[in-house]
């Protein structure tokens, strides 16, 4: 929701998406709709800033992203940063917190891909917009590739 969060810039400027698109609810079901990429959060609680957050949110937050990622059986599980990640499967799979890279994870969840990308937040200032960019268009040569 920060406007200063590279997000959008980086997706509209990525190879994911076939149209440039605005921010906001109509961005979300076209993300879904025509992009195929569904949209949730690991903590649902909204922060300024990642350090506000706590073991408990993520404690939380974990069990509920598992079981919605066995629901829906993604393809790609996409996850901003690798704290995200890490806390993620910290509080789900124990064995696989310091195996973590950017990109694709030697690993899976089930059947579902895990990728890794920087967080475009602008606390994550040791990372570039073209970074980002850089990491969201391997994203989509991973997709491009499993059609």
């Amino acid at each position: 929701a920060n406007p200063r969060n590279r997000f959008w810039r980086a997706l509209n400027a990525s190879d994911l998406l076939t149209q440039k698109i605005e921010p906001g609810k109509k961005a979300m079901r076209h993300l879904f709709q025509h992009e195929r990429i569904g949209y949730t959060d690991l903590v649902k609680r909204p922060t300024s800033d990642a350090s506000q957050l706590r073991a408990a949110d993520y404690r939380r937050g974990a069990p509920q992203l598992a079981s919605k990622l066995k629901r829906y059986r993604p393809r790609i599980a996409w996850f901003h940063g690798k704290v995200a990640c890490g806390q993620f499967l910290r509080y789900t799979d124990r064995e696989r917190v310091a195996d973590l890279r950017w990109g694709r994870q030697s690993f899976m969840l089930d059947e579902i891909i895990i990728f890794v990308t920087p967080n475009p937040s602008p606390a994550n200032a040791a990372f570039s917009l073209n970074d980002i960019v850089a990491s969201y268009n391997e994203l989509a040569e991973l997709r491009r590739n499993l059609s």
